[in-house]
């Protein structure tokens, strides 16, 4: 137990005025480090989260969390009804759709664009991607069977790119086409704008398009198929155990894939990225550390006849031994607290302004997000006040060993 004397003896050497004002500018500096390094470090993480979860948020609106397609790409999925209507009933479903996607060029009045068209059943509020529950212009009833022309609803970059609106009539060349005689020739077909979507995610909004399964089929010129059945989940973590379940029912033609798998190396960049973060940055801990160890080492070497003095009034070698770890684990303390308020106001308010910009086009978000979790509170100062206790562990045992009879002989 630490007794009242002792803090009181290691506060009052830590705020006093010394012969030897290095010691003193030395104390400041290690500090200053630990709060560097707790600041650094919870501003690293912060950002590492916010890339994290907005990349996470973007790609889960942008994809399905569990994706069933053909293990060899062929002519489809033929009977996928039955497959539907099967994992429909698998626990977390939420909803299970077909959809049937494929390249094609869209012709607009300022340029022609290359895109991914989808075929979609426009189901309001349950589509596996969710940047079709919540569209930015118009909705998906207007992609239902019946218009003339038929619906189609566009990324909100792509119809930047193309010059589209909403509501204008857009031409829709696809390379598959029609075979003649003379061979394969591209088919044109038009479409009216009935919405735009916004995921947030560039790749989806500047090269995707949506329309309904049926005129996706009559394009590509294709019977009744589908080359993929999307499941939407109500816990996306719960998705390898619905492709494990699903795997069971699909046979041996077809694979069930998750969100997760879909974006692997994306996410292990990201968790490996965190470690390296930890590592690297944590070195300016030990840097700190070193510095508190040097203070102690000179302040016992300046106290030497204070620490007789204390002994031969009968201070025990462990007093002496635990005032000088708490000058060490004070400091800790106070330039733990210190970082922990620079980094999180510093996260906050970098978030909040947008301080640092991004090229959307190479990093899928137009900023760099801070997002600094509350249990890094917890272990980062854990961690720096630890090392602080470490480097304690020689001055002190050192100030403990000191012979009064020796330091009080010339006195």
């Amino acid at each position: 137990m630490i007794s009242r004397f002792e803090l009181f003896v290691a506060l009052r050497y830590l705020k006093a005025k010394r012969k030897q004002a290095v010691i003193s500018l030395i104390t400041a500096i290690s500090i200053l480090g630990v709060a560097a390094g707790v600041m650094a470090l919870i501003i690293a993480l912060a950002i590492n989260n916010g890339f994290r979860n907005t990349l996470q948020k973007n790609l889960i609106g942008a994809t399905a969390h569990v994706t069933v397609l053909e293990k060899e790409p062929g002519y489809g999925i033929s009977g996928w009804r039955e497959i539907v209507e099967k994992l429909a009933a698998l626990p977390h479903v939420v909803n299970a759709a077909p959809s049937l996607y494929a390249p094609v060029f869209l012709s607009g009045p300022l340029r022609s664009e290359g895109a991914i068209l989808k075929g979609i059943v426009p189901e309001t509020g349950v589509q596996p991607i969710e940047a079709l529950n919540r569209l930015k212009e118009g909705s998906l009833e207007g992609l239902r069977e019946g218009a003339e022309p038929p619906g189609i609803i566009l990324g909100s970059r792509l119809a930047q790119a193309t010059g589209m609106l909403y509501g204008a009539r857009i031409t829709l060349i696809s390379p598959q086409g029609e075979l003649t005689p003379f061979g394969p020739r591209p088919s044109y077909h038009r479409f009216r704008v009935v919405g735009i979507f916004e995921s947030g995610f560039y790749e989806l909004d500047a090269h995707w398009a949506f329309t309904s399964l049926a005129s996706a089929q009559r394009v590509l010129a294709v019977e009744d198929v589908v080359n993929a059945i999307e499941l939407r989940l109500d816990d996306i973590h719960a998705a390898p155990e619905v492709a494990a379940r699903a795997e069971q029912i699909l046979g041996q033609e077809l694979a069930a894939t998750t969100w997760m798998e879909q974006n692997r190396q994306i996410l292990n960049a990201l968790r490996m990225e965190r470690v390296v973060t930890v590592i690297t940055i944590g070195l300016i801990q030990l840097v700190a550390a070193l510095n508190i160890l040097i203070t102690l080492v000179m302040m016992v070497m300046e106290k030497q006849r204070d620490i007789a003095l204390l002994m031969s009034m009968g201070t025990r070698r462990q007093q002496i031994r635990n005032i000088f770890m708490l000058q060490g684990v004070t400091i800790g303390v106070i330039g733990s607290v210190l970082g922990l308020a620079a980094g999180y106001t510093l996260s906050y308010l970098a978030d909040k302004n947008r301080w640092i910009r991004l090229d959307e086009e190479v990093y899928s978000m137009s900023y760099v997000p801070f997002d600094p979790r509350w249990i890094d509170a917890l272990w980062v100062p854990a961690a720096a006040v630890f090392v602080s206790f470490l480097a304690t562990l020689y001055p002190s045992r050192a100030a403990s060993r000191i012979a009064p009879a020796e330091a009080l002989r010339y006195e």
